[in-house]
């Protein structure tokens, strides 16, 4: 198999892990990276604080190859994400003068201090454009800094979408059961990934009209591996006396 393309995303803020502020950005570069042969491997939720920022920077950034911050680049006290990733790569934290000039021309007469901090970044640093407020992230190496604002997130994703290397897309088919459960043919589906090495075989349960069911997703480079795996399933749930569906079926997972 294609050696893989690896990212983690490291969401930053105290409103997220206090509840009150569901985080959307997960889900949506998770989505995306997919799409660019890009696999999610790791995410992490931090508060603000410099220590926790600077070690999830540094772990991530030697251990994948994409690593995207969101939040914590805003122009308020608590907004030290720029200053901390500044720290982990060991760079000056300094004033970008492209950055400064974007914001001077979009803040005008309003161009405060507290605004202009949004200029101060890493020595060195690539901007991201930020069409939606113009404040720009930034990139270092191979981590890339955005807002935490989902809108604006998402805008910065799609400036960077087409600098970033992904691997092969995954071929993905589901195959679902609504009446079985997974602890029926789990045994099975461990000799089943065994006998198909080139893919990946999850097990996903969920109840639906008060009863269990399971969905089970092959991932796969090769079409034909994915098949061959997906065609074994339908025997397993069959003998198991389940009715093998080959579409996702809704229901709450667990």
């Amino acid at each position: 198999m294609s050696k893989k393309i690896t990212a983690s995303v490291v969401v930053i803020g105290n409103e997220i892990l206090s509840g009150r502020t569901q985080d959307a950005n997960i889900h949506y570069l998770a989505c995306e990276l997919t799409k660019l042969g890009i696999q999610l491997a790791e995410v992490r939720v931090i508060c603000d604080d410099e220590f926790d920022i600077i070690e999830a920077v540094n772990h991530c950034r030697a251990k994948y190859d994409y690593v995207f911050t969101t939040g914590g680049i805003g122009s308020t006290h608590d907004d030290i994400t720029a200053a901390a990733v500044a720290k982990a790569f060991g760079r000056a934290f300094e004033i970008h003068p492209e950055a400064e000039r974007i914001l001077l021309n979009h803040y005008k007469e309003k161009a405060n201090k507290t605004r202009m901090r949004m200029a101060w970044m890493p020595n060195g640093a690539e901007l991201i454009d930020n069409p939606v407020s113009r404040s720009p992230g930034f990139k270092v190496e191979n981590v890339f800094v955005f807002a935490g604002v989902p809108i604006i997130a998402k805008a910065m994703f799609d400036n960077v979408r087409a600098s970033l290397t992904g691997g092969p897309v995954l071929v993905v088919q589901t195959i679902s059961s609504l009446d079985i459960s997974e602890g029926m043919i789990g045994e099975h589906l461990r000799d089943l990934q065994d006998n198909h090495p080139g893919v990946d075989v999850g097990s996903y349960p969920f109840l639906k009209s008060g009863g269990f069911g399971v969905n089970l997703v092959v991932r796969g480079e090769n079409k034909a591996d994915v098949d061959a795996a997906c065609e074994d399933i339908k025997v397993i749930i069959t003998k198991a006396g389940g009715t093998a569906l080959d579409q996702e079926t809704e229901g709450d997972e667990f």
